[in-house]
């Protein structure tokens, strides 16, 4: 729990137990220049890609993510953890974790932290699989990986495998 009480886990259960009437989640996946952003809906069964949005100062991003939760009526919200691949926290998932702490406080939701390792991956073959460009793929691959991260997530949450 961070100072401002809102919950920051890396525990499926916990978050679920935070959300028990369920509700519209938000993902972010953090690049360095742009988030991106997807959302699911309030049974938590489908998660679609979102807004990419520039990543600028924490107070511009927070006010970006802000409106987004008012007009989607966000209950919680999913971010990629960057793991490396044996598992371990470098630098990157160092960083998520504390945009994590910030949010949390800035949007006072319950935040979880998901394992994103395949994430970008996944959804670069998704965009190639559907013909899309390289140049389309770029602009919104940030937002898709968002999706692919929140559609796991919702999977693990909704069918109470923990």
């Amino acid at each position: 729990m961070g100072s401002s009480g809102a919950l920051i886990t890396e525990l499926a259960a916990d978050f679920r137990e935070a959300l028990p009437q369920g509700g519209v989640l938000m993902a972010l996946d953090l690049g360095t220049k742009t988030i991106g952003t997807a959302f699911c809906d309030g049974g938590w069964a489908f998660a679609g890609a979102g807004k990419t949005l520039p990543r600028g100062k924490f107070s511009r991003d927070l006010a970006a993510l802000q409106a987004l939760v008012a007009e989607r009526r966000v209950k919680g919200v999913v971010i990629g953890l960057p793991l490396n691949m044996d598992g371990s926290a470098g630098p990157r998932a160092q960083a998520s974790r504390a945009f994590a702490r910030n949010l949390a406080q800035g949007l006072s939701l319950p935040v979880l932290l998901w394992d994103e390792r395949w994430s970008t991956a996944s959804a670069e073959r998704a965009m190639i699989d559907q013909d899309m460009s390289r140049a389309k793929r770029a602009e919104r691959i940030d937002s898709h990986a968002a999706a692919v991260i929140l559609q796991a997530a919702i999977d693990r949450l909704a069918g109470g495998v923990i």
